[in-house]
């Protein structure tokens, strides 16, 4: 089989990071040179800082990355779309117009007679109850449809400055040291918790892989599962590979993307 690559968290078009067009096309060449290796791609979630999608308006930029995505899909590749918590408001664009096939939560997956659990990974173990409640709030029906009636001008104006404000916050998680909190240990860190839970009631899963930490992690949780946080596309420019046999954590190099 050929491979599966997994990636998250790039937070195209952030009103806080500087070289956002430079990383963009990093991006895009990164999925250019896998296309002829790839059976599929994941993309589990925050691949855009803001995304809405007004019915008859697209959201400006990212042109680079919808045609790659759409030339990935016209030869025969599946790309995952997983919303995550920066671009839940994504509908039926990227499917229609980009052939993705979108996933709006968690999802359990047979890829080569592994068991996968793939997910985002905002919501899932111990969170605030700030957060709660806003993730509540983003994911209300009835605030998603007041939202569609705000201009997009404006809409998107306060989407992207919501997330620059949350970027930039999270630039010093003790107002010291720079960059996301650090790994907090298997007792303490919240998908490390979730995923043993988890394999309490589903002892099958082979691979647990999730974004949104903006850290990289692979941990083996027992003999037969395995868990990787992959780290993010701001910074890091860190995914995964699955041959078939074996899963790789690596640091994407322009012009190496083996094995």
């Amino acid at each position: 089989m050929k491979n599966i690559y997994f990636i998250s968290d790039a937070h195209l078009g952030s009103r806080a990071i500087s070289h956002r067009r430079r990383q963009e096309r990093r991006l895009v060449r990164f999925l250019d040179e896998v296309k002829d290796k790839a059976e599929a791609v994941y993309m589990l979630g925050d691949m855009f800082d803001f995304w809405y999608e007004y019915r008859r308006v697209v959201p400006r930029g990212f042109t680079r990355f919808l045609g790659k995505v759409s030339e990935l899909t016209d030869a025969g590749v599946e790309v995952h779309f997983f919303t995550g918590n920066h671009d839940i408001w994504c509908w039926d664009y990227l499917r229609h117009e980009c052939g993705c096939i979108i996933h709006h939560g968690p999802q359990t997956l047979s890829l080569a007679d592994k068991t996968f659990f793939l997910a985002h990974g905002d919501g899932l173990g111990y969170t605030t109850r700030g957060f709660r409640i806003i993730r509540g709030i983003f994911h209300n029906k009835v605030c998603q449809w007041l939202f569609r009636w705000i201009h997009p001008d404006l809409g998107m104006a306060f989407g992207l400055n919501w997330a620059k404000h949350s970027r930039l916050k999270h630039e010093s998680y003790d107002g010291v040291h720079p960059g996301e909190p650090p790994y907090k240990g298997e007792d303490k860190e919240p998908l490390v918790l979730f995923a043993k839970d988890y394999l309490k009631t589903h002892p099958d899963v082979n691979y647990f892989l999730f974004g949104h930490r903006h850290i990289e992690l692979d941990l083996q949780l027992t003999k037969t599962a395995r868990m990787l946080i992959l780290g993010d596309w701001v910074t890091q420019f860190t995914y995964a590979v699955f041959d078939g046999e074996n899963m790789f954590l690596e640091s994407y190099i322009e012009g190496d993307t083996e094995p």
